[in-house]
């Protein structure tokens, strides 16, 4: 029985952790944002001389045949770096979830290297990826580095490298709020006193990196766009109807695409999605790369409703074949681009039947917000990415309507969530590398309404044998709980473990005090 005392030393010691986290958060976001930068650097000057290189090809095809040796070649390179480090293929998201929720400590270093390496070689030839994933895993990599050396224990070295994770996507995309939220929306996936402080102090400082190099400008350039009026607000069902349909069909793409691309020899894969860049590149260099010139294509509405079409036919199933190849890249861009393709398009439906075409970027905002909550499920992410990405908040209302519309739709038609299920199917037995056992561990977790362990009392929950419950934040008061004390949803339970149980243990509490959504979709 531990005594009083004891317990009252960790209540204070965490207490002072989320102090310490943030010194400690500051050099994780000047790290991530760095890194982040020069990867985002990188994958810019590569897609640029991607469409270069396809517009000469046009002109000169008699130097396709030599090109498509050299894909050949470079796919199979792309191949052996994802052989030697397989947690460095893909996205790079749902590594770092598993990092954080499954307690698996990878080798942050090749990860870095391949990344690097086979991201920004692959960006050459234009393939339908986006940077945010990578950058994402490039932060969470950077603070694990740092973590190794200066964390005290597991929670602190979780709450860095979800810190890692923030700074990542604040940097990529220049938007510190919304890689706040990611980090505890689709990465840590519970609301953190200590995870909040930490991932905010990270985020801030690699946004202020990445502005240095960048400058203030949004990562969107969308000027001068009216507010939608309160009685074209009649639309924005519509456009939820549309965006939550495309996003259900991008999120089954990918993971189907993912699926078939897993059936091939693996040698196959990189080289295979490098080909298919060829004719895209060649025929619509519009499609190329993440999809910053479809975006602007449809804010401004340049072509017709008709090539439009092709646009999104040819950008999703595009998409759908760079990602599930497995080469390293992320899809927030390219999906932010499927969805303002399909917004416009609906926005010229519309004018058709009086809407003045000035609100059209309007329509191409919401439905951004709309498609990536439909295929990715993170709705608060989606919102205040693209207020923070057109640098524009009176779209705020539109846009959060649109993006909880298009999840309940996404709902509706069974859509799992893309992360969780991309993260059961990557197994990471053979590249683990644990950490020398502690003599304990602190856990932290949040209670969710509806879960096991909401309205029970402490007593009357089946916990995880050798788990000790040792205090319990309700608010700003501090609880030494006993068996009679009641849990309620927002609650902060206190656990200590031994350091080897960590990783089974925290499972298992995830699974006892938080509502498990995945499951649900599935009944």
């Amino acid at each position: 029985m531990m005594s009083r005392t004891k317990v009252y030393q960790i209540l204070a010691e965490m207490n002072r952790l989320k102090w310490n986290l943030a010194a400690k958060a500051c050099l994780v976001g000047l790290l991530s944002g760095s890194l982040v930068v020069l990867y985002r650097l990188g994958i810019e000057y590569g897609t640029e001389q991607a469409i270069r290189a396809y517009a000469y090809l046009h002109n000169h095809p008699i130097y396709i045949l030599p090109w498509t040796f050299l894909a050949l070649a470079v796919g199979l390179l792309i191949y052996l770096l994802i052989k030697w480090e397989p947690y460095a293929k893909g996205s790079g998201i749902p590594q770092v979830e598993g990092i954080v929720l499954l307690g698996i400590k990878m080798k942050w270093y090749t990860i870095l290297m391949v990344r690097f390496l086979a991201g920004i070689t692959a960006s050459f030839f234009g393939l339908s990826l986006g940077r945010e994933g990578p950058s994402i895993q490039i932060g969470a990599c950077a603070s694990q580095a740092i973590a190794d050396e200066i964390s005290k224990h597991k929670l602190e070295e979780n709450c860095l490298i979800t810190a890692g994770a923030s700074a990542g996507l604040s940097a990529a995309f220049n938007a510190p709020l919304s890689g706040v939220i990611f980090a505890l929306e689709e990465i840590h996936r519970s609301f953190s006193p200590n995870i909040l402080i930490a991932a905010t102090t990270a985020a801030l400082t690699a946004d202020v990196v990445s502005k240095y190099v960048f400058g203030l400008n949004t990562a969107l350039n969308f000027f001068n766009v009216p507010q939608l009026q309160f009685r074209y607000y009649i639309w924005l069902p519509v456009l939820g109807l549309v965006s939550g349909v495309i996003g259900a069909i991008v999120n089954k793409l990918l993971l189907g695409f993912n699926s078939m691309f897993a059936k091939l020899p693996a040698f196959l894969r990189p080289p295979l999605a490098l080909l298919i860049a060829l004719p895209a590149g060649l025929l619509i260099p519009e499609v190329l790369g993440g999809g910053q010139s479809l975006i602007q294509i449809s804010e401004k509405a340049e072509v017709g409703l008709s090539t439009m079409f092709v646009f999104l036919v040819v950008k999703i199933i595009f998409t759908s074949t760079s990602f599930g190849s497995g080469v390293p890249g992320g899809i927030f861009m390219p999906i932010l681009a499927i969805g303002a393709v399909s917004g416009t398009m609906t926005g010229m439906a519309a004018v058709r039947v009086g809407v003045p075409a000035d609100y059209i970027p309007a329509f191409c905002i919401c439905a951004m917000a709309g498609v990536l909550s439909g295929t990715v499920k993170a709705p608060v992410t989606s919102i205040l990415l693209m207020a923070e990405m057109t640098g524009s908040l009176v779209h705020l209302l539109p846009v959060a309507t649109v993006a909880f519309i298009a999840l309940f739709i996404s709902d509706m038609l069974k859509t799992s969530p893309i992360y969780e299920v991309l993260l059961d199917r990557i197994t990471f037995e053979n590249t683990m590398e644990k950490k020398h056992p502690k003599n304990c561990s602190i856990i932290e977790i949040s209670v969710e309404l509806g879960s096991t362990a909401d309205g029970k009392k402490i007593k009357d929950v089946a916990w995880p044998e050798g788990a000790l419950i040792v205090g319990l934040r309700r608010g700003d008061k501090e609880v030494v709980p006993n068996g009679s004390t009641q849990i309620i949803h927002g609650d902060y339970l206190v656990v200590l473990s031994t350091e080897k149980q960590f990783n089974e243990m925290n499972l298992e509490f995830i699974e006892i005090c938080h509502c498990n959504h995945y499951d649900l979709e599935h009944v």
